[in-house]
């Protein structure tokens, strides 16, 4: 059973992380050479797929044992969980050589997970979107941030240990607001410089140590477009692995309408009408744009616009 009523894309992981036996090492490693196991594959941050029975794409799986002689070692592997009593991993791949045209030849293609994120299953995108956030992780911190050694993957790659300090790092995750500021029957969006033409949606911006989630949209509310929230109330989150975020989805009532763009992250706001916001989801608004029904931003402005 959902634990929302909502789930955004990329939410919504199946599996069980297990991660009371990941710390197992022995037991990761009996895991990983069992012929039942499976393990998706990404290259260069791009998914493995195949044609979908019920939908337009899904995850092509791998037998673990194939991953395991690919990967040359532990740094490119990943556990990532139980799919009831079936392993699952994860391979990191990169290099100029698809490995579609060699060692996975014939098992799937590589497509770019934002594009096709929509095409395949929710569970499956949220499955690619946790090993994705994972080896970017992994692939940025690949030394101590104490000591500067080369640290090693521990707990089926979720941890990296440091054999010279003996310093453990943890996956992070960057939490970011979005909210969609309302006043009355109105709600505010804005427009940055670089965004296609007509582009517009709801502001963001990341938390900041120290701050609540509340005092995070208000503070970027007033930074971006000079609005004072009188009341925050939470919708959703998504898990967003460009490459870690966490977006805190909300809606603000703001004092007023007073709004004007900072000119340094927005260029311009706008105030819409339910009936704009209605139409502007379903992309019938001419001459205006929203973000596409993979971002929570969408789901924001759709929630509001339905009353």
């Amino acid at each position: 059973m959902p634990l929302n009523a909502f789930t955004n894309v990329f939410a919504g992981n199946p599996l069980d992380r297990a991660s009371d036996r990941r710390i197992d090492q022995d037991w990761v490693a009996a895991r990983l050479a069992d012929p039942d196991s499976l393990a998706l594959a990404i290259w260069n941050g791009k998914p493995m797929v195949e044609d979908g029975k019920e939908a337009k794409a899904q995850i092509a799986y791998v037998r673990a044992d194939l991953a395991r002689e690919l990967s040359g070692g532990t740094e490119r592997l990943l556990f990532m969980g139980l799919w009831k009593e079936t392993a699952v991993f994860a391979l990191d791949l990169d290099g100029a050589a698809d490995p579609a045209d060699g060692p996975l030849a014939g098992l799937g293609r590589f497509e770019e997970l934002r594009a096709i994120a929509l095409e395949l299953p929710a569970a499956d995108a949220a499955i690619l979107a946790t090993a994705k956030a994972m080896f970017e992780w992994r692939r940025r911190h690949r030394h101590c941030a104490v000591c500067g050694e080369a640290s090693q993957p521990a707990d089926g790659g979720w941890k990296r240990v440091c054999p010279s300090c003996k310093a453990e790092h943890f996956p992070r995750t960057d939490p970011v607001v979005i909210m969609l500021a309302t006043h009355g029957e109105r709600c505010l969006l804005g427009r940055q410089a670089a965004w296609p033409k007509g582009m517009f949606s709801a502001l963001a911006g990341f938390l900041e140590p120290g701050e609540s989630i509340e005092e995070a949209c208000a503070r970027e509310l007033k930074e971006e477009a000079g609005l004072i929230a009188t009341r925050v109330t939470y919708h959703s989150t998504q898990p967003w692995p460009y490459p870690s975020s966490l977006m805190i989805g909300l809606i603000a009532e703001v004092e007023n309408e007073d709004a004007a763009p900072d000119q340094t992250e927005l260029e311009a706001v706008r105030w819409f009408s339910r009936e704009e916001a209605r139409a502007l989801v379903r992309g019938e608004l001419a001459g205006v744009g929203a973000p596409g029904g993979m971002a929570i931003a969408h789901q924001l402005i759709k929630a509001w616009a339905k009353g």
